[in-house]
């Protein structure tokens, strides 16, 4: 009996079924990907999700006049803001509200050690790389990037948080700079003529070197 000779190698068998498969799955996981890449959770602004406690920005931050950095206190040294955990919140509450229903979730998860797994309001994809430090030294206010925070009870996304949003202000930070002192009061208006804001914000970038990169590198690493 005579020997077969074969064209293509045994393992070019399982490419019509591997075309196939892939023809069936891809469409859906490109749908997926489409779907979550525009869902409110990564794009749009408004975004507010429920978190596991009601905690007020408007009475903390707006009222009472809480600073920013007391519960997010790494954005001065850290690439990101620190989600605050429960032992911040009992630096108060343990002796005010303490018995307030509102705060029964709070005292739980500082007597079990099981952290508040808050929502993250604000996040950005993996590929992308933001600094807070850089920002809030050279005197980019939070209110730039969130809002007005302090009168929000809350929190949203303000911002489109886009690529294209991010290079508007490398490309003019001139509008965003103020004292660092300042940054976190979120308020703050600068007064005076139009004119004079704009050598003041002009002087703020001289003084500070601020050059904002546009190259791919700064945000995708």
């Amino acid at each position: 009996m005579g020997r077969y000779h074969y064209v293509f190698p045994k393992w070019s068998n399982l490419l019509l079924p591997g075309a196939l498969l892939f023809g069936a799955t891809f469409p859906l996981y490109a749908i997926y990907v489409v779907a979550y890449g525009f869902s409110p959770t990564t794009t749009d602004v408004g975004y507010m999700p429920e978190q596991p406690i009601p905690y007020s920005h408007a009475l903390h931050a707006g009222e009472l006049g809480i600073d920013c950095r007391y519960c997010h206190n790494t954005v001065e040294d850290a690439a990101h803001a620190a989600i605050p955990p429960t032992q911040t919140c009992m630096n108060c509450h343990a002796h005010i509200k303490k018995d307030s229903p509102l705060i029964q979730p709070v005292k739980e998860s500082w007597e079990t050690g099981e952290p508040i797994r808050w929502v993250r309001v604000h996040d950005l994809p993996d590929y992308s790389y933001f600094n807070h430090s850089v920002h809030v030294n050279r005197g980019v206010s939070c209110v730039s990037c969130h809002g007005r925070v302090d009168l929000m009870e809350e929190v949203w996304q303000e911002e489109k948080l886009s690529m294209g949003w991010c290079l508007e202000c490398h490309r003019n930070p001139e509008p965003h700079l103020r004292d660092p002192s300042l940054v976190t009061n979120l308020a703050w208006k600068f007064d005076g003529e139009a004119k004079e804001e704009t050598e003041y914000h002009a002087k703020l970038r001289d003084q500070f070197a601020i050059k904002p990169s546009q190259d791919c590198s700064a945000c995708h690493r």
